[in-house]
């Protein structure tokens, strides 16, 4: 897929949670809807801003372009454009039509076609055999909700070798909070190296401030309620099922004791990436779609996360890659996360980790603008 311009760089992400946690925070939070923000909406309507986005990181991967191959190119520019009409804009809806009545018609409106089965990357879809893919290496991708099961070893001995590989349960009982110091970089950014703060409070608390040059960026998980409030928002948000659910499991992976409780259900596989072997644990919290975790099987360390958001036009992923593990306070945490999503990239290295600090709990409130 094509970089991402500025411009799609302002399309959103997300974050966490389907379950409750013993602490109490906010009550659950009520979410933008698409008919709130957005002008000339036909077909994506009443569905929250955060999906909405993620509906538009499909139609990117799926074409292999960024927003303005269907939007007016004023949008860069001129935000308002985006809701400006173009032909692209109504063969989209159409197309959307097509693969709703597909699915309807042979898979009883489950999402088994979506814009990326015939696209591929393509803003052509590919009508003939391809020799170079029938004859060539066989690609082997990871990231797939649905893989052969392993009967051993059992998820609980992966992540008890995970748990024993950053420090074990004692030394991991004493992280109770932490801050941090770093920079982050992505296409909002243009890849430039910003800094960023980091509160973390255990068992499932978490804030990132990004300090943008036009405004501080807020990315905010209370135990219960994510948001996404800044410059670089297209509009404040209260983020839902699994964008909420990302920052669950980012607050989960900072404090990990918890992690075998995590999920109701779980499923073992065996994979590689980039030809180191990996083991997958799969958790899945119906009605969320499932959550891959990837441990490398020398180390026991997790090295990459992906969860999937149901759409209205198909699931979309989201891959987060942990490296540069060093110990803090006896507790081996990552220095450096990279974010993948349909529509953004991002980085986050750290330079320090202070443990258990007090952090207050205003760090986890609903950041101001978030309405």
């Amino acid at each position: 897929m094509k970089p991402v311009t500025a411009a799609a760089v302002l399309l959103l992400l997300a974050v966490t949670s389907a379950r409750m946690f013993a602490q109490q925070p906010s009550p659950p939070a009520q979410p933008l809807l698409t008919d709130q923000v957005f002008r000339n909406l036909q077909v994506l309507k009443g569905i929250p801003v955060d999906t909405f986005f993620d509906v538009m990181g499909m139609f990117a991967s799926s074409m292999g372009e960024d927003c303005t191959f269907c939007h007016s190119k004023d949008a860069v520019f001129r935000h308002e454009a985006f809701g400006d009409e173009t032909p692209r804009i109504r063969r989209a809806r159409q197309m959307i039509a097509m693969m709703n009545g597909i699915n309807q018609a042979n898979f009883g409106g489950r999402p088994m076609v979506t814009c990326f089965t015939c696209h591929r990357g393509s803003n052509s879809p590919v009508t003939s055999p391809k020799l170079a893919l029938q004859y060539g290496e066989p690609e082997d991708d990871p990231n797939v909700i649905n893989f052969p099961p392993e009967a051993r070893p059992a998820a609980t001995e992966i992540l008890d070798k995970y748990l024993q590989a950053i420090g074990g349960a004692a030394q991991l009982a004493r992280l109770t909070s932490f801050t941090a110091k770093g920079t982050y970089s992505g296409f909002d950014t243009d890849h430039k190296e910003i800094p960023v703060d980091i509160y973390a409070k255990a068992p499932n608390q978490r804030t990132w401030i990004i300090h943008m040059q036009d405004g501080d960026s807020y990315r905010v998980f209370d135990g219960r309620n994510g948001w996404w409030v800044g410059p670089d928002a297209p509009a404040p948000e209260t983020l839902t099922t699994g964008n909420l659910d990302r920052y669950r499991l980012e607050a989960l992976v900072a404090f990990p004791a918890g992690i075998k409780n995590a999920f109701k259900t779980w499923k073992v596989g065996r994979t590689a990436i980039d030809g180191t072997p990996v083991m997958i644990v799969q958790g899945t919290n119906a009605p969320l779609l499932p959550v891959n975790l990837y441990f490398d099987t020398k180390s026991g360390l997790l090295v990459r996360l992906v969860r999937w958001n149901a759409t209205p036009v198909g699931p979309v992923p989201t891959e987060i890659n942990y490296e540069d593990y060093r110990d803090v306070a006896g507790v081996k945490m990552p220095f450096t996360w990279t974010v993948s999503q349909t529509y953004m990239q991002m980085t986050i290295k750290l330079t320090g980790i202070t443990p258990n600090v007090p952090v207050d709990a205003a760090r986890f409130a609903k950041p101001a603008g978030a309405r």
